[in-house]
């Protein structure tokens, strides 16, 4: 499931919207940088039937702080939204993500 492209200028080059992929086959979710040379990926596993752990989120050091690593939890967390799961952040990055963004239908679904 592709996620809309939201703009966040400076992200794989100046005025390029981030698209955000979905590969469930592999369990994750990914933005290419630059072309498709360089990616982000947030992984995920399922540990349970209807529970998903969010366990990484990784961006390559010469993109970091330009925001894409939010576009990635937003893409995982409403992908637990839309499937009706429930989700385990082992995820640093995912588990700051919530507090700074506390929105019920992910606070919800959270996994104690």
């Amino acid at each position: 499931m592709a996620h809309s492209p939201a703009a966040a200028p400076g992200a794989q080059e100046p005025g390029c919207p981030i698209r955000v992929e979905h590969d469930r086959r592999r369990r994750q979710f990914t933005v290419r940088l630059n072309g498709c040379h360089d990616r982000a990926v947030l992984l995920y596993e399922y540990v349970g039937k209807r529970i998903v752990d969010l366990q990484h989120t990784e961006v390559p050091d010469a993109y970091r702080g330009r925001g894409i690593a939010k576009h990635l939890a937003k893409a995982a967390l409403d992908f637990v939204v839309e499937e009706d799961l429930r989700a385990h952040l082992t995820c640093w990055y995912i588990q700051k993500y919530v507090k700074e963004n506390p929105l019920p239908q992910y606070l919800e679904r959270l996994q104690p």
